[in-house]
């Protein structure tokens, strides 16, 4: 099987480009922030405070939690509940960062990863999937962009979503989760050595496509195409 690790910090467009790499490769897409979230939803939704960590845990052996994939695009199922704009809410983003610490959480999530990884042509997208999660990915990208880019995109995303957010709100929430990402003890934040360093801040959507299609090419030409 052939793994694809896109790794990079909150709001670098991650998910959007790995869902329409793994559309035009014909793989399955993997967001591994979109599992946190399920978490951190799911910890929510049972009146845990996520900054409980022994609460977490125990709130985690009882969760329900499937991915699925349908036609390269990701499908996550909490308790027979189709997951959608939940995922992307204010208080859930608020919450995934603080459970992402745990390393409970992260061992409990990182199965479903590598099972989804040895079993599909896979996309994977996240902070620690080149480092950690497959570390012998076949191509492994680091995409990032400057903060105040990243915090443009993500109010464009959010209020697509019909979410009322702020910019200024936006952008200290992601330098703080940039903070975090980078420093937390568990799998932190960081480009793998042999990863490939996309810069997005200057580029489309479609040009940064087309650039990382060309580094896959590039790789493993004697498959894609």
């Amino acid at each position: 099987m052939i793994s694809i690790a896109i790794d990079g910090p909150s709001g670098s467009g991650k998910s959007t480009v790995s869902k329409i790499i793994a559309n035009e490769l014909g793989f399955m897409c993997v967001d591994t922030g979109a599992l946190y979230r399920a978490v951190a939803y799911f910890v929510r939704e049972s009146g845990i405070d996520p900054e409980n960590e022994q609460a977490v845990i125990e709130c985690l052996k009882k969760i329900d939690l499937k991915v699925k994939n349908n036609f390269s695009k990701q499908k996550i199922i909490l308790k027979g509940k189709l997951l959608g704009k939940e995922l992307r809410t204010p208080d859930v983003t608020k919450i995934s960062p603080i459970i992402a610490k745990y390393e409970y959480v992260r061992k409990f999530l990182l199965g479903f990863q590598r099972e989804l990884a040895k079993t599909n042509n896979t996309v994977l997208n996240g902070r620690d999937i080149g480092t950690v999660v497959i570390p012998n990915a076949d191509v492994k990208i680091f995409l990032t962009a400057s903060p105040e880019i990243r915090a443009k995109r993500r109010l464009k995303q959010m209020r697509a979503n019909g979410i009322d957010v702020d910019y200024d709100n936006i952008l200290k929430s992601i330098i703080r989760r940039d903070h975090e990402d980078k420093t937390r003890e568990i799998s932190p934040l960081k480009k793998a050595d042999d990863a490939v360093l996309v810069d997005s801040s200057n580029y489309a959507l479609d040009q940064t496509i087309n650039k990382i299609l060309d580094i896959i090419k590039e790789k493993i030409g004697g498959f894609y195409g």
